[in-house]
């Protein structure tokens, strides 16, 4: 264990008892990036997530309105608007990341919005997009700091949980990188003391 949070750079007197356990990859009936939590400490979690694939859209404008429409235009290619006509899964969460690594606001930026893609699939065997503004990015393992709350993710949340990350991160000598990203798992339909978003930033 002492070995384990060395390796992590976080201090024993805040520290959680750190998990070993891998989660089982759905949320609900949707698949999700496989992750490992490594520690848990004020109520954030330090994950180790496995390789993945993203298909990927960057969008320019406010946040709410880039998430709306990237998340469009990633639909409309897994439900059958690619070269085959074929359906893709959907996945959980939606994602985005601004441009701006200050950028948690409604502040006009381009932001990526990011499904990811089902395991069954990878680059050779995706059906290759009919709109060129959909790319696929191959994303490494990577350590995160990620933090999960319910509610409404309005902008002012989202603002109020990326400065809590920071300042955690700050205080347990851990160095973030790169700008944070939404995690959004729940549609609009969900009540909101039932939907799940996450903010994480990938550790240095």
């Amino acid at each position: 264990m002492r070995k384990l949070l060395s390796v992590l750079g976080i201090g024993l007197a805040s520290m959680a008892t750190a998990q070993d356990t891998h989660q089982d990859g759905y949320y609900g009936k949707y698949e999700t990036p496989s992750y490992t939590v490594q520690a848990t400490l004020e109520g954030a979690e330090v994950r180790q997530y496995a390789p993945h694939l993203l298909a990927v859209v960057a969008v320019r404008g406010d946040r709410r309105g880039a998430l709306n429409r990237g998340f469009r235009t990633l639909a409309g290619y897994i439900f059958g608007g690619n070269e085959q006509g074929a359906s893709v899964s959907m996945t959980s969460p939606v994602t985005q990341k601004g441009a701006d690594q200050s950028a948690s606001s409604d502040i006009d930026d381009i932001w990526e919005v990011t499904f990811m893609m089902p395991t069954e699939f990878n680059r050779s065997t995706l059906p290759a997009p009919n709109n060129p503004a959909v790319r696929f990015v191959d994303v490494p393992e990577r350590r995160m700091l990620v933090a999960t709350f319910t509610g409404r993710a309005t902008s002012s949340v989202l603002e109020d949980q990326t400065n809590r990350l920071r300042a955690l991160a700050a205080n347990q000598n851990l160095t973030l990188t790169g700008a944070p990203t939404f995690m959004f798992y729940d549609g609009p339909a969900t009540l909101p003391n039932r939907r799940r978003n996450e903010v994480g930033f990938v550790i240095d």
